[in-house]
């Protein structure tokens, strides 16, 4: 059985990073204009967003060829995050999981080094089991060395518990909009990694984010990084497109000059 590495400190660089993107990487007719006029649907979104989630891994494996050609797609800094199958979150219910782990790794290798975080969503009904959560996170770790975010969304998983076995395994907590339980709005677990996934509120998949909320989600992102910690934010908004309209937005928003106070 392969061993859990053991932890290590905080990953900081002097400098962070913010990478801004959607989950998929559809183009709503009217941003289109924002981004290059030619190629596929991911080579044009890359020319503008510097990330991606990948949703669909949830469901279903795609071919190796399949993957080889978005990876073909996109810039060298570009990055995606690959979500993990349902398989292992909603039906094994992280309970011995070692074998579909091991799948779900192979089935994503042509990404490469592409791969710039895997997402791990719970179920709302999946309460924290440390016993289960250890071996599951151990068994991860064993074969995934790269940042790891986790989204729980039940109440058990906000405590100090699961933080600090969060943080042993460098595992992130999502900060997630809207917040199930009190707390969920926050990073939490591994301090050197910050994901923010925003699904729309009030209406979850649905509505955009105003001005005023994107205003201080922008300050927050600045304030990762400037201390030095790798920051991504992924709108999950999708369903009407306000996902593409606030990712761009936001990036707008993070490339003003600062203002002196």
């Amino acid at each position: 059985m392969a061993r859990s590495p053991p932890a290590r400190p905080r990953e900081r660089s002097s400098k962070g990073t913010a990478r801004i993107g959607t989950a998929g990487w559809t183009l709503p007719r009217e941003h289109q204009p924002a981004f290059a006029a030619a190629g596929s649907h991911l080579a044009r979104y890359a020319t503008v967003l510097d990330a991606a989630e990948i949703n669909s891994t949830f469901r279903r494996a795609h071919r190796p060829a399949t993957l080889a050609r978005w990876v073909a797609s996109v810039p060298a800094a570009f990055r995606f995050s690959v979500k993990m199958p349902r398989a292992i979150t909603h039906e094994a219910r992280l309970v011995d999981a070692e074998p579909l782990i091991d799948a779900f790794l192979h089935d994503v290798e042509p990404l490469g080094d592409r791969i710039g975080c895997m997402l791990v969503q719970l179920p709302p009904s999946l309460a924290l089991d440390v016993a289960t959560a250890t071996r599951f996170l151990d068994a991860l770790r064993a074969r995934h060395d790269g940042p790891v975010a986790l989204e729980p969304r039940h109440a058990d998983w906000f405590g100090a518990a699961a933080d600090r076995l969060l943080a042993s395994r460098r595992i992130a907590r999502v900060a997630a909009d809207p917040a199930r339980v009190p707390g969920a709005d926050a990073p939490g677990g591994f301090d050197g990694l910050v994901y923010h996934r925003l699904h729309g509120s009030p209406r979850v998949y649905y509505s955009a984010y105003d001005d005023e909320f994107l205003d201080r989600l922008a300050a927050r992102l600045r304030a990762t990084v400037e201390r030095g910690i790798p920051t991504w934010c992924i709108f999950d908004n999708t369903t009407l497109g306000a996902a593409t309209g606030n990712a761009l937005d936001l990036r707008a928003r993070l490339m003003e000059p600062r203002r002196s106070d």
